[in-house]
C-alpha cells in the first residue's frame, strides 16, 4: 500500500492553471494561544471549562421541535463524530502525536466534549457520552452567546444561558428561555467551525473568508441563505406559523455508513446533493467544425464558477477532487486521446495512482494541494507548511486549451466530451486509511457536462 504521503500533484502538470498559495495570517494562533504549546483556552482548554451534562440532547429538543430535530438526523452536523473517514484521520493524528493533539479536530466535531474534559490523550469515540457523539448537536449551536474569533471553533458556549436563534420574537416557552440573536443570522457564524487554520497559522479551510470578498456578501446575502434555505411551518408545537430555517446543510456529502440513516432518507440527501452541485458551475466547449485528418485538434474548455458565495469547491479541498474529464473518439468508438480518466482503481492517472503514477500530462484539476517542510507533497494537514489551491473563486471562470493529435487515417467525424467530475474523497485515501470497502460508496458527480462533434476532411481531398 502507498504512503499518504507520497508525491500529490501540486504545480500545475502542462495545461494546468497557476496555483495560488494560501500563506498563514500573522495573527492565525488562536486568541490566548501558547505558541509554545497546544492547548487554547477556548476550544482546546487544558481543564474542563463547561460540564456536558448541562446541554440537552437533540433527542429531547425533538420532543418539541420535530420538524428540525428530524432534519438534523440526516445532517452531516449529526454525523460529524461517526462519520468513518474522520474517524481514521483522527487515529492517523492520535498515532503520530501520542494523543497531545487529539482535541483539535474535535474542538468542531464535538466541541461540548472538547470543552467539557472527554477529549483527553489517547481518548476512545467509544468510551464518549451520547451527548458527545451527537457531533453538532442542536445546543452546541443554540448555546452559543458570541463569537470570539471565526475560525478553529470560536464560539463562546453559555450553557446557562438562554436559547438563542434567528427567530426575531420567539415564543415564551415553559422549557426554556428563548431569545433572538442576529449572531446566528450571519456568515461569520458559520464560519466559527468551517474556516479551520492549523496551529502553524496554515489555513486549511476556508468558505468564511472566501465569502467576506465574494457577490453574495455585496448583497447581503449569508452562508444561510443557501444551506439553510427558508420555508414555512412552525418551529415547535403550539408556535404560530412563520418562516423557518431548514437544518439539513445540504452540502457535497453524503454518508457513507449504514445505520446512520433510512436508505429512504440517504436516497434522498443523495437527490439534495447532486441538485445543488448541478447548479455549482458551467462547462462550455468550443472545438472547430472541420479539420483535417491528421492535423492537431486545438480544443477549448470553459469552466465558470456559478456559486457568487464561495470558491469551487470549497472547504477540505486537499481531500475533494474536482477535475475536468476530456474524451475524443473517433467513428469507430475508438478512443484516441483521453485527460481526467481513472485508473483501474478508480483513482485519477496523477501522484496517487498506484497503476499509473503521473499518467495524465495533460490533468487539469480544482482542488488543492498541502506540501510539507521540506517542499514535498503531503495529504495530512498538520504535517504540511504550504497549501496550494487551483479552485475558481466566486463567479470566476477558467479556460483550458488542450491540444489532441490525430492520424491521416483517423475516421471521422471525432467525438468531443467534456465533463466537470467531482467526489468527496479520494480512493487512494480511503485505501490508505484502511476502509477500501467504502470506495465504492462514493459517488462521481458531473457538474457539468458537453459534447460536440468534428467533421474530418482528407488532406489534399475537397
Amino acid at each position: 500500500m502507498r504512503r499518504l504521503g507520497v508525491a500529490l500533484a501540486l504545480l500545475a502538470l502542462a495545461c494546468e492553471p497557476p496555483v495560488t498559495p494560501l500563506r498563514p495570517d500573522a495573527a492565525a494562533p488562536d486568541a490566548g494561544f501558547d505558541p509554545t504549546g497546544f492547548h487554547d483556552p477556548l476550544s482546546r482548554p487544558m481543564a474542563p471549562t463547561l460540564s456536558p451534562g448541562d446541554f440537552s440532547s437533540a433527542a429531547d429538543c425533538g420532543g418539541c421541535h420535530v420538524t428540525h430535530a428530524e432534519e438534523w438526523r440526516t445532517s452531516m452536523h449529526a454525523y460529524a463524530m461517526v462519520d468513518p473517514v474522520f474517524r481514521a484521520l483522527v487515529a492517523v493524528r492520535q498515532t503520530e502525536y501520542e494523543g497531545t493533539q487529539d482535541q483539535f479536530c474535535l474542538q468542531c466535531h464535538s466541541a461540548i466534549a472538547t470543552r467539557g474534559g472527554e477529549i483527553v490523550d489517547g481518548f476512545a469515540f467509544e468510551e464518549l457520552s451520547p451527548i458527545a457523539l451527537e457531533g453538532v448537536t442542536c445546543e452546541a449551536c443554540h448555546r452559543v452567546r458570541e463569537l470570539a474569533r471565526d475560525y478553529n471553533s470560536g464560539h463562546v458556549l453559555d450553557p446557562g444561558g438562554p436559547l438563542r436563534g434567528s427567530i426575531r420574537d420567539p415564543m415564551v416557552s415553559a422549557a426554556h428561555e428563548t431569545t433572538y440573536s442576529p449572531l446566528h443570522e450571519g456568515s461569520a457564524f458559520c464560519g466559527g467551525c468551517h474556516d479551520i487554520r492549523e496551529l502553524s497559522g496554515l489555513p486549511l479551510e476556508r468558505p468564511y473568508a472566501e465569502w467576506l470578498t465574494s457577490p453574495a456578501r455585496e448583497e447581503g446575502r449569508p452562508c444561510q441563505s443557501c444551506h439553510m434555505p427558508t420555508y414555512r411551518g412552525r418551529a415547535a408545537d403550539g408556535a404560530p406559523e412563520r418562516d423557518l430555517h431548514e437544518h439539513r446543510w445540504v452540502g457535497v456529502d453524503v454518508p457513507l455508513t449504514d445505520g446512520f440513516a433510512t436508505p429512504e432518507v440517504i436516497d434522498e440527501t443523495r437527490t439534495r446533493v447532486q441538485a445543488l452541485l448541478a447548479s455549482a458551475a458551467q462547462l462550455d466547449l468550443t472545438v472547430p467544425a472541420t479539420m483535417t485528418a491528421g492535423a492537431q485538434l486545438d480544443l477549448e474548455v470553459r469552466v465558470q464558477n456559478l456559486i457568487d458565495g464561495h470558491n469551487l469547491p470549497t472547504g477540505s479541498t486537499f481531500i475533494r477532487q474536482l477535475w475536468l474529464e476530456v474524451v475524443v473518439t473517433d467513428a469507430t468508438g475508438a478512443v484516441i486521446y483521453e485527460t481526467g480518466t481513472l485508473d483501474e482503481n478508480g483513482d485519477l492517472r496523477d501522484p496517487f495512482s498506484e497503476v499509473a503514477p503521473y499518467g495524465d500530462d495533460d490533468l487539469v484539476s480544482f482542488h488543492s494541494s498541502l506540501v510539507d517542510g521540506s517542499g514535498n507533497p503531503e495529504i495530512f494537514p498538520w504535517r504540511a507548511r504550504e497549501h496550494f489551491t487551483r479552485s475558481l473563486p466566486p463567479l470566476h471562470d477558467r479556460v483550458v486549451t488542450l491540444f489532441v493529435p490525430t492520424a491521416a487515417e483517423t475516421p471521422g467525424p471525432l467525438t468531443v466530451s467534456a465533463r466537470l467530475r467531482f467526489r468527496s474523497h479520494p480512493p487512494f485515501l480511503l485505501r490508505a486509511l484502511g476502509l477500501p470497502a467504502l470506495v465504492d460508496r462514493v459517488e462521481i458527480h458531473d457538474l457539468a457536462a458537453q459534447t460536440a462533434e468534428v467533421a474530418l476532411t482528407i488532406s489534399g481531398g475537397p
